[in-house]
Order: structure tokens, then sequence, then C-alpha cells
């Protein structure tokens, strides 16, 4: 995949189909993102280009709650290839 502004809202469009809002913010984290589960909400530190945010996002999917079913036919694309990508199929 390619690390472009393009791809980012991609990644960011599955989460946010899945009902949560991401943030981008400054503070301490240890891995560069904080999820708060009750709120749905994905902190990700904002000092991140765009390759790291792209990362850190693809890293937190397999902890979040994907409603697959919720996405859109575009999203459940992008969802499969970086699911698969992840668990080497």
């Amino acid at each position: 995949m390619k690390y472009t502004q393009h791809n980012l809202d991609k990644v960011e469009r599955i989460i946010e189909e899945s009902g949560y809002v991401i943030r981008y913010e400054r503070g301490t984290f240890q891995s560069g993102y904080c999820i708060l589960q009750e709120k749905k909400v994905v902190v990700i530190n904002k000092f991140f280009q765009t390759e790291g945010r792209i990362n850190t996002l693809i890293d937190l999917l397999p902890q979040l709650d994907i409603n697959f079913d919720a996405l859109t036919h575009e999203s459940q694309k992008m969802y499969e290839e970086l699911m698969s990508v992840g668990t080497g199929k």
C-alpha cells in the first residue's frame, strides 16, 4: 500500500463507518495511539506523518469492533485486503 492521504482516508473511513471517532491529538502515547473503548474513540498521535498514521490505524484494526456489514462495499474490499495482508493470506 502506498502511503498517501487518499489511502489514509480509506482506512479512516473503515473505522468511522463502524462508529468510531478518530482524533489526532498530542500526548504521551506509548505506541502512538489510545483507544477509549466505551466511547468508541481512537486517539492517534497528531505528530505522526501519513505513513505512521496509516500503519498505526492498520495495526489497530484487529483490536476494534469492526461491523463488516455496516461498511460500504468499497470499505469492505479495503478491509478484506488489509486483513489478508496482516494475516499472511
